[in-house]
């Protein structure tokens, strides 16, 4: 086993006891079985929900509480703009300012890690973060990455970790055999485009446009490869607000799956209510559709299943 996968292995055992996600869902009262009982009657149980609004996967949230999807489960959610970041998900979370949140994966490795207490209950949907290479760079797949530099928006950006797997899945050293280069959010494309990097690792909607705007070529995503039929974000809740919480956030789970499977069968709805509603600067409807319309939302891990995805790497 190479010194690279070792490193991620251990760092997901980490995670993973940091999460304690199995006994979770098993004291959660979240199971396959029930996923689409009956919403209890009663004064509905009131969910502060963070969500990045400018994120195309993010907007079946939105239209869920439009629609009154999460009404229909009986809970009262409140979507609370967290930011563009999982530093400021985790901030949101940790300063009570919301109670539960949307995001990827990698997002939450790092605070788990370090002992923050939340715990992870439900995925939503995969494929929003994207591996692209400039044509001048000549690569073609993952294997023409050694040696390469990589450009992201953070030295811990979740597109950097997700791909990180990819690369040591695929016997290339993530650490010695690539260059990652930092550089800000909104140049990530610009960057490789000028040559300052080969490959760009970003996620959606920002990857889509800099594909379709530079041409490049799409080396890997978060439902190819080492990540076919997983999800790459999650739901999490504050661990007071869980244990406090159990049956609300079972529904919230119930009513996420509903919400996501809907868009999955209608992404031009969705993509229609986001385009009124929130009005994504240089997205056109026919693109927002696309982007929702390629999203893997029929996987919805809970318990042990997505306790496994997690610990894929």
């Amino acid at each position: 086993m190479r010194k690279s996968e070792r490193r991620h292995k251990v760092s997901r055992r980490t995670f993973l006891r940091a999460t304690g996600a199995a006994g979770l869902m098993a004291s959660g009262g979240i199971a396959a079985s029930n996923v689409y009982s009956p919403a209890i009657a009663g004064p509905a149980p009131k969910i502060r929900l963070a969500w990045t609004e400018v994120a195309a996967c993010h907007s079946p949230l939105g239209f869920g509480l439009a629609k009154g999807i999460y009404a229909k489960h009986n809970i009262d959610v409140e979507l609370f703009y967290q930011g563009a970041s999982g530093q400021t998900l985790i901030q949101a979370l940790a300063t009570g300012k919301a109670d539960a949140g949307a995001g990827l994966i990698g997002d939450w490795l790092k605070p788990l890690e370090q002992g923050f207490d939340v715990k992870l209950f439900v995925g939503s949907h995969g494929g929003c973060q994207r591996l692209l290479a400039s044509q001048a760079s000549g690569i073609k797949d993952v294997a023409g990455l050694k040696g390469k530099t990589i450009a992201s928006y953070d030295v811990v950006s979740p597109p950097k970790v997700a791909f990180q797997v990819t690369l040591a899945k695929a016997g290339i050293d993530p650490e010695t055999d690539v260059t990652w280069k930092v550089v800000p959010f909104d140049l990530v494309g610009e960057a490789v485009n000028r040559g300052e990097a080969d490959v760009a690792a970003h996620l959606d909607p920002w990857a889509y446009s800099i594909e379709k705007k530079f041409n490049f070529v799409k080396i890997a995503d978060t439902q190819t490869g080492v990540y076919q039929g997983h999800t790459c974000c999650v739901l999490g809740a504050h661990g007071p607000f869980l244990n406090a919480n159990k049956d609300a956030l079972r529904r919230l789970a119930e009513a996420n799956i509903e919400v996501h499977e809907y868009t999955a069968n209608h992404p031009d709805e969705v993509a229609a209510w986001y385009l009124e509603t929130l009005k994504p600067a240089g997205l056109t409807l026919a693109e927002l559709t696309e982007i929702l319309g390629t999203l893997v939302y029929h996987d919805h891990p809970i318990g042990q299943p997505l306790v496994d995805q997690i610990s894929l790497g």
